[in-house]
């Protein structure tokens, strides 16, 4: 399946018992599926640094780090993804694909998610600048991410 083709879900942002607002399916969505990419402004670590040094990196702000130097900065240009929250046993997981020769966050299922839930991944799977206590409430939280 090329990356253009694929399926958008019907998703929905609602409160979240993890954090804040979360992102919820309004549909099956079955294992491996596409479920969304992760987009913003492309920014180089130093940027995001100057960016939100006075609360922290993380601090409220919506971040991807993609590799050590760069960052999707999805805070004022971005999409429904800023809003997954971190569960430390995810429905989902983050991929790092190359399409025309630009690096594209994409998110699949990693089982089937069923109406209602929320689309959660594993926030340690990106490279984090900071750690933060986990607020997921699964019974396999790890308590930290880091």
């Amino acid at each position: 399946m090329k990356y253009k083709q694929l399926e958008k879900k019907r998703l929905v942002l609602q409160k979240s018992h993890i954090h804040g607002w979360g992102l919820y399916t309004e549909e099956l969505i079955h294992a491996n599926d596409f479920v969304l990419e992760y987009v913003g402004e492309i920014i180089h670590r130093q940027v995001a640094k100057r960016r939100y040094a006075r609360c922290g990196i993380g601090g409220g702000h919506f971040l991807f780090r993609v590799e050590y130097d760069t960052i999707i900065d999805s805070t004022k240009k971005g999409n429904k993804a800023r809003f997954i929250n971190h569960c430390c046993a995810p429905n989902c997981s983050v991929k790092v694909i190359v399409v025309d020769n630009q690096k594209k966050v994409v998110i699949y299922a990693i089982r089937d998610i069923e109406p209602g839930e929320e689309i959660t991944y594993d926030y340690r799977t990106s490279i984090e600048l900071n750690q933060f206590h986990c607020l997921c409430g699964s019974k396999f939280c790890k308590g930290m991410i880091k």
